[in-house]
């Protein structure tokens, strides 16, 4: 006996019922079931993967809600044909279950990047820090993964939207009439896919990537956060400047970090002419060889520009990172400016006068006039 008969017979038994009840029974009792196959299916999969194989838990997390939704869309679509309802209720059933069916589509696509992206990141044991590659990495998986999951949705929508024929013969006649009509909508999308290609070209041309120290608008900051449409600046005294992805294609910033991390700093020091340069040389390597913070690269004091009252002295200090040059520059600023204190006070910028005696000069004109 096919399945044809079988719900033939259940309804003649059932004919006091209405046709509309026997059939929303038909089409609930399979999803049902599939309900009830899924869930023991898991809970046997849960039982047979080790606790500590977190990826494979994670995945079959993930997974957890797509099977049951593609089994309940498969056990409906089954039925449907053999349902004792009228064609146009078949219709709007089956319209629903292919909706369904495209944002089960979309939702697989999503999922399946996000977990393909983070399999990644785990695999090549990538972590954010001062590695230029890392951080590289991080970036271009953390933006395309966002760029991808934006063009799903969108691809997702259009295709659920289309399979409404209101919304089809809409499109159609706005593409055959265009005109101010494609034009309104090209200017309104227009932030939207300018960010979309942004994203894009940083993840490919990588001009900046997370944990990148960059100054831009005035102000010094850590690129803390890139989604699909702007970029989190953590500054430095915690603020946050939220700044358009396009913005790092059209306007010039500083990128601190961009092929390696260690920086030169400088401190400038403004002494009397009568500084020893070659004894302040010598303190300073003192002072950076003393210091955890100097990498044992450049160390050196020129004199870098004079005026009529003063000389201006600078030091180079190179140091591993951004943070290190910064606190390297303030404690090499402090301990020059005390050893000159201590050492040679009379070296300290002066401002110099001469002093003179009116009296004694209108004295000696007084004479000048008298012979």
């Amino acid at each position: 006996m096919s399945v044809r008969d079988a719900l033939d017979l259940l309804q003649a038994d059932l004919g006091w019922l209405p046709d509309w009840l026997i059939s929303a029974a038909i089409l609930i009792a399979p999803a049902v079931a599939a309900l009830l196959v899924h869930r023991t299916a898991v809970r046997w999969v849960r039982q047979l993967v080790p606790p500590h194989r977190e990826f494979l838990q994670s995945l079959i997390a993930a997974a957890d809600g797509l099977i049951r939704l593609g089994l309940v869309i498969v056990a409906v679509a089954v039925v449907l044909p053999v349902t004792p309802m009228p064609a146009a209720a078949r219709m709007a059933v089956a319209h629903g279950l292919v909706v369904a069916f495209i944002l089960l589509l979309g939702w697989s696509a999503t999922a399946t990047i996000g977990m393909a992206s983070d399999f990644y990141l785990r695999r090549s044991s990538v972590v954010q820090g001062y590695d230029v590659l890392a951080r590289k990495h991080v970036t271009q998986v953390r933006v395309l993964r966002r760029v991808a999951g934006t063009l799903v949705v969108i691809v997702t929508a259009a295709a659920a939207l289309m399979t409404f024929d209101s919304v089809r013969q809409y499109g159609v006649s706005l593409i055959a009439s265009a005109g101010a009509a494609g034009l309104v909508v090209g200017l309104a999308a227009r932030p939207l896919l300018a960010n979309l290609f942004a994203g894009i070209q940083i993840a490919v041309s990588q001009p900046i990537r997370i944990d990148d120290v960059v100054v831009l608008e005035g102000e010094y900051g850590v690129v803390e956060e890139i989604t699909g449409t702007y970029v989190v600046v953590k500054l430095w005294d915690r603020r946050r400047m939220v700044v358009p992805l396009s913005y790092f294609l059209e306007k010039p910033f500083q990128n601190w970090t961009r092929q390696s991390t260690d920086l030169i700093g400088t401190v400038l020091l403004w002494v009397d002419y009568s500084v020893p340069v070659a004894r302040v040389r010598a303190r300073l390597e003192e002072i950076v060889r003393e210091s955890r913070l100097w990498d044992a690269g450049v160390v050196n004091l020129q004199v870098v520009d004079s005026s009529e009252r003063a000389v201006q002295l600078r030091a180079l200090v190179s140091a591993r990172t951004s943070d290190d040059a910064w606190d390297l520059r303030c404690e090499v600023r402090e301990k020059l400016i005390v050893f000159l204190q201590s050492e040679y006070p009379a070296a300290l910028p002066k401002q110099r006068a001469e002093l003179i005696d009116f009296r004694r000069l209108s004295g000696r004109s007084d004479k000048r006039d008298a012979a």
